[in-house]
């Protein structure tokens, strides 16, 4: 018996839970904050009310994004954690092609190209665009929302923008669809799709500090050449 865990954390709190390839739990906790605190023991909390723990799992399907840098690394170092644990690798796919999967498998499938967007903060959208079939046609992206193709939009990032967008399908991923059917989306591989550089940057200079006579510290500033 294969039990698959699924994990997404590229904007929500997202779980799923699969046996042989069906599935059997599919959670979501809305905060795009509290991954670090929040993701185990919701992992936890879903094995044993499916009646098992965590040394049972045999597969694990992750979400590389795109998504802000913190909540995705939450969720990437969880999953290979788990995985090797299970003694098994992980693997990774790209959390817009699960929200594209739900769509082209629902009643209101597109009939042709579409866009899934998610919110990537700073009043811009990551997206990717797709053909009928679900098939992702490049790479994922990043941008205003002005800048997006004019075709039929699904995912988070139209609650993010919903003054601008309706969304035709889907408006959140479920990670129940990840653990089920993660081997019909693209491999894509081990690395998060951060698509941008982190807020939070190392410095690059260092200043260099002495203690004047009353024990105060002084900064020294480089010296420049003469002009």
């Amino acid at each position: 018996m294969a039990w698959t865990l699924a994990l997404d954390t590229s904007t929500d709190i997202c779980l799923g839970l699969a046996r042989d390839g069906e599935i059997v739990a599919s959670d979501r906790i809305d905060d795009r904050r509290g991954h670090a605190e929040k993701l185990t023991p919701a992992i936890q909390a879903m094995c044993q009310r499916a009646g098992i723990t965590l040394a049972d799992i045999t597969e694990v399907a992750v979400g590389l994004g795109p998504g802000p840098f913190t909540g995705l690394r939450v969720g990437i170092v969880t999953g290979h954690t788990i995985a090797s644990l299970a003694g098994t690798p992980m693997h990774g796919v790209c959390s817009l092609d699960v929200v594209a999967w739900q769509w082209v498998h629902a009643e209101n499938a597109p009939a042709g190209e579409f866009v899934i967007a998610s919110d990537a903060r700073r009043k811009e959208l990551y997206w990717a665009r797709y053909d009928a079939a679900g098939r992702r046609i490049g790479e994922p992206q990043v941008s205003a929302p002005a800048e997006l193709p004019d075709l039929p939009l699904a995912g988070p990032g139209c609650t993010a923008f919903p003054e601008l967008f309706a969304a035709g399908g889907p408006e959140r991923l479920d990670a129940g669809v990840l653990a089920g059917h993660w081997r019909q989306l693209p491999d894509a591989g081990f690395d998060a799709m951060y698509l941008r550089k982190p807020d939070a940057v190392a410095p690059t200079t260092r200043k260099s500090t002495l203690l004047s006579s009353s024990g105060k510290r002084l900064s020294l500033k480089p010296l420049r050449g003469n002009p």
